[in-house]
C-alpha cells in the first residue's frame, strides 16, 4: 500500500472519531425536538427492523446496500417506489444521486492531470479564458482549488432567482446567474460548498477532453468496473425505471424535475469500494486522488436524499437512498435539507451502529 494510501486512512480514522462526537454534541445543545425519538429508540437487531422504521417516521421509500468484506452484498427496502401505484421499493430501481456525481468528476480530474491532460496549478482562466471577466480572480483560481470548493466561485444553487423546483436543462443559464458577481472570498481563503465549481470542471473536461466528460465517466471510469447502470440524465433511462421523489407529507412526484446524475444503489457501492480499496486508479493516479477530494459523498435534490460512504474500521460500503426530502421541524435547530433528510441521517447511522454491532 502506498504511502499517501496509509496517510489517507490515517486522517479518514481521525476524522471518524471526531466528526460522531462533534455531531453529538451539536444533538445534544439544540435539538429538533421531533428528531429526538428516532434517533434516541432502542437499537433493533437487524438492518431489516431500522430501515422498516423510517416508513414509520414520514418516509416514502428507501433503499439500503450493504457491501461488507467477505459477504455478498444485501439489500435493504421499505415504503414504496411510487405512492400512485403502490409498487414496493425496488434496490434495482434508479436514484438521483445528486452530489455524489462529485467523486466521479474527481476521479477525472485526477487521471487526467496523471497523463498530464490537466494541471491542477493551472487557472479558470487558462482553460475557459472567456470568463476572465465574468468571475472575479479567473486568472488566480486554480483547478486544484475549484476541486477543492476553495475557488470563492458563488454557489449558482444561492442565487436569489433559483428555484429548486423549476426543472433546469441550460447548463449556460445556470452559469450565468454567477456572472459578474463578487466572489465569496478571495481563491484559496477558505472552503465553502459550490455545486458552480464542479459545473466549471465539467466544462473543462469537455474542453481538454474534446469530447464529452460523460462519455469519458462511462468509458474509462464504469466501463472497467463492469458497472452499466449509472448515468448523467433522466433521459437515457426508461422513466418508470427511476424511483419517485417526495416532498414530506405531500404527494406530487418530483421525478420530472431531472437535474441529477442517476444510479441504481449497486452500481455507486461497487464504484465507491474501488475508489476506497485502490482498485480503481493506479498508485500516481491515487496519489493525486488523496490530494484534492473526499472519499465519501451525499447528495440531495428535491425529492431524493442519497449517503454513499464506506466505514473502514468494519470495511463495509453502506448506501441509502431515501426518496423523501423536506418537511419542518420544531425545536431549536433547523436540519438542512428538511425534516426527512434529517430523519434519513439518523436511520444511517443506526444501521452503521448495528452492522458495528455485528461484526463484533
Amino acid at each position: 500500500m502506498s504511502t499517501q494510501m496509509e496517510k489517507r486512512k490515517r486522517v479518514v480514522r481521525i476524522l471518524r472519531i471526531i466528526g460522531p462526537i462533534v455531531g453529538i454534541i451539536t444533538a445534544i445543545v439544540i435539538p429538533p425536538l421531533d428528531l429526538v425519538p428516532p434517533w434516541i429508540a432502542p437499537l433493533p437487531d437487524t438492518v431489516q427492523e431500522q430501515v422498516d422504521s423510517a416508513i414509520d417516521h414520514g418516509l416514502d421509500g428507501i433503499i439500503v446496500y450493504v457491501d461488507q468484506a467477505g459477504k455478498d452484498p444485501e439489500f435493504y427496502t421499505a415504503g414504496v417506489k411510487n405512492k400512485l401505484t403502490q409498487e414496493p421499493a425496488d434496490p434495482r430501481a434508479f436514484f438521483k444521486i445528486g452530489s455524489i456525481h462529485k467523486l466521479y468528476i474527481a476521479t477525472s480530474v485526477a487521471k487526467l492531470v496523471n497523463d498530464g491532460s490537466l494541471s491542477l496549478e493551472d487557472t479558470l482562466a487558462d482553460y475557459l479564458p472567456e470568463l476572465v471577466g465574468r468571475i472575479e480572480y479567473a486568472e488566480q483560481i486554480t483547478l486544484r482549488m475549484m476541486v477543492q470548493h476553495r475557488s470563492g466561485i458563488p454557489n449558482f444553487t444561492d442565487h436569489e432567482g433559483w428555484d429548486w423546483f423549476t426543472p433546469h436543462t441550460d447548463e449556460d443559464e445556470d452559469l450565468a446567474r454567477i456572472f459578474d458577481e463578487q466572489a465569496d472570498f478571495k481563491p484559496d481563503a477558505r472552503y465553502s460548498y459550490s455545486n458552480t465549481n464542479y459545473l466549471l470542471l465539467s466544462r473543462i473536461l469537455d474542453r481538454v477532453l474534446g469530447y464529452s466528460h460523460q462519455r469519458y465517466v462511462y468509458d474509462d471510469i464504469l466501463a472497467p468496473l463492469g458497472l452499466t447502470n449509472t448515468y448523467f440524465s433522466l433521459d437515457e433511462v426508461a422513466f418508470e425505471d427511476v424511483v419517485s421523489g417526495y416532498w414530506y407529507g405531500y404527494d406530487d412526484d418530483l421525478r420530472y424535475l431531472g437535474g441529477s446524475m442517476i444510479a441504481t444503489a449497486q452500481d455507486v457501492g461497487v464504484f465507491l469500494r474501488a475508489l476506497n480499496d485502490g482498485s480503481l486508479l493506479n498508485d500516481d493516479e491515487e496519489a493525486i486522488y488523496a490530494s484534492i477530494y473526499e472519499y465519501d459523498h451525499d447528495g440531495w435534490v428535491p425529492g431524493y436524499h442519497s449517503m454513499a460512504r464506506y466505514h473502514e474500521d468494519i470495511d463495509t460500503v453502506v448506501i441509502q437512498f431515501v426518496s423523501t426530502t423536506g418537511g419542518d421541524t420544531w425545536g431549536l435547530a433547523n436540519v438542512v435539507g428538511g425534516k426527512a433528510t434529517g430523519i434519513s441521517n439518523i436511520i444511517y447511522n443506526r444501521i452503521v451502529r448495528i452492522l458495528r454491532r455485528q461484526r463484533s
